[in-house]
């Protein structure tokens, strides 16, 4: 290796090294970040119900700071515009799980300033029909108590929705408003109802789990490895060179 070569070779070790470097340090913020939302809403979802946002907050509402917030609200459902959203149950809290459906149903507020959907709780794929549990679809004035929800949009890897069916495998309000015609603000969030089941134990609430994807330490370890193996690298071409000359 001629000494041109060799300043090239380091100029270029220490530049990927340095954006390597950088890389790891970004991910370890980026780990510290994750941390503090996790335990802000874990906070968030054991603490006492305060009383849903006033739809005047909600454009300027930011999911990060509402995320699993425990809120309660009251209003009357309509269960004309209840929603299926797929999915499989694996570890019920209750007594139904496997493959079933969310029931997404509109909750109009009492003071008359919008609406938002209540992710009811869990059925059975064998009880997605209404009038498989008639019981279930309370009338009149509720109290709902549960945690609010950032909205779940489509993506490559969910099926497209199929409202004709009313099979969903998103929980977007916006969309869900938009499909069912519904009237007046729509809150951007969803509530995840926590309890009581309703008379006949259908839907299911209180089926929320706080699920988080945390995968900046194994980033930071992979950036972090890749700087340490360019280095062992360049120090054995450098002392192949030293050997050599």
């Amino acid at each position: 290796m001629t000494g041109r070569r060799l300043v090239l070779v380091s100029a270029f070790t220490a530049l990927a090294f340095s954006i390597l470097c950088a890389l790891g340090y970004w991910q370890v913020q980026r780990l510290a970040w994750k941390e503090q939302l996790i335990a802000a809403a874990e906070t968030r979802a054991t603490a006492p119900a305060v009383p849903l946002p006033p739809a005047a907050e909600w454009p300027s509402l930011d999911p990060e700071d509402y995320e699993y917030r425990s809120v309660s609200a009251t209003g009357h459902f309509r269960h004309d515009r209840e929603v299926h959203a797929y999915t499989t149950l694996s570890e019920p809290r209750g007594s139904s799980g496997g493959q079933g459906y969310w029931v997404l149903t509109p909750l109009d507020l009492q003071d008359g300033s919008g609406s938002v959907v209540v992710n009811r709780g869990f059925v059975p794929d064998e009880r997605k029909d209404p009038a498989t549990r008639q019981e279930g679809l309370v009338e009149g004035e509720v109290t709902v108590e549960g945690l609010m929800r950032a909205p779940q949009t489509g993506s490559w890897m969910l099926p497209d929705d199929d409202p004709q069916r009313n099979v969903w495998f998103t929980r977007d309000p916006e969309k869900i408003a938009a499909v069912e015609g519904l009237d007046g603000p729509v809150a951007p969030f969803t509530i995840d109802q926590v309890g009581p089941a309703p008379p006949g134990g259908l839907p299911q609430p209180g089926e929320t789990r706080l699920q988080f994807e945390n995968s900046h330490l194994g980033y930071a370890i992979t950036w972090f490895g890749l700087a340490a193996a360019l280095v062992a690298v360049y120090v054995a071409l450098l002392r192949g060179h030293l050997r050599r000359n």
